[in-house]
């Protein structure tokens, strides 16, 4: 018995005419009438009590009705969800993000991609960008936001986001925060706080690249991954340090941020999604992205 058959089944009991259900199918009435009775020899019992029209169905009629109203709806369904699952609309995408992207783009990104594909399950891992590397190659994650340069990329797409400026962290009792800004050149005698090579070198690169311009080595002292404890070293005096714009927009006690100015500046760092293997999920994923980072239609 195919869903044809239940279909026919269904508008027969529901119109109570072969008549009418014939016109609802776009069918003659002749064979309709013939399928329910093939329908019935195979139930193996009458599901329509009539004499000259359908008065009622019975009792093996009803419960028949309900099983093939269910099987109708459940083939819908698969073929929708079918139909979704290769549109890119349901599944699952493992997403893994350096700390910055959770606070510069991947908040309102995140809305946006949900309320578009909300049967899309999103797993989510705050990771630096080496980090994130060996998670795509080893198929541990499906996307990354990273920040180049990317070490071991063969095999990956990168595609830049977002540019950045970083801004100098420093100790609230440090006498260049009277100044209200501060040359690069000017933190050439401090300890720092930084990123660590092995794990966010992106980061790390663009602040040495940075004070080889201004005319220095920093002396790094301490290092961190995470953007906050950065912070909160600085804040504790261990140290300056060179962090993101958007990490400074929570008011911190202990440390002062001021923009830069002067020879290496301003620093800048890119935000950038990295992939792999491709997926309708993933597609999807990337699709809106593109919508709203233009500059990430094209790999690179």
């Amino acid at each position: 018995m195919d869903l044809r058959q239940f279909r026919q089944f269904i508008a027969v009991a529901e119109e109570r005419s072969f008549r009418r259900a014939a016109v609802r199918l776009n069918m003659a009435q002749p064979p309709l009438t013939t399928a329910i009775r093939r329908i019935e020899e195979e139930v193996g019992a009458p599901l329509i009590e009539r004499t000259n029209r359908i008065t009622c169905l019975t009792q093996a009629g009803e419960v028949f009705l309900e099983e093939a109203r269910r099987a109708v709806l459940q083939a819908e369904r698969a073929v929708s969800a079918a139909r979704r699952a290769a549109n890119g609309l349901r599944g699952t995408l493992r997403v893994s993000f350096v700390p910055s992207a959770a606070r510069d783009i991947l908040p309102a990104f995140l809305r946006r991609f949900r309320d578009a594909h909300p049967d899309v399950e999103l797993q989510l891992r705050e990771q630096m960008t080496s980090q994130q590397v060996r998670a795509i190659h080893d198929g541990d994650a499906d996307v990354g936001f990273v920040i180049p340069p990317v070490d071991d990329a063969e095999g990956l797409t990168i595609r830049a986001l977002t540019r950045n400026e970083m801004i100098a962290a420093l100790p609230e009792e440090h006498p260049l925060c009277r100044l209200g800004q501060v040359a690069l050149s000017q933190l050439k005698e401090e300890a720092w706080v930084c990123f660590p090579a092995r794990e966010g070198p992106g980061l790390h690169r663009r602040i040495r690249e940075a004070c080889s311009a201004a005319g220095f080595a920093p002396l790094i002292l301490q290092e961190a991954q995470q953007m906050d404890t950065i912070i909160n070293l600085v804040a504790g005096g261990m140290g300056v340090a060179l962090v993101t714009e958007a990490s400074a927009t929570v008011e911190r006690k202990g440390v002062v941020f001021c923009p830069l100015t002067g020879v290496g500046a301003p620093v800048t760092y890119e935000l950038a999604v990295a992939y792999g293997r491709r997926s309708s999920v993933l597609d999807s994923f990337l699709a809106i992205i593109g919508e709203h980072w233009p500059a990430a239609r094209d790999g690179r």
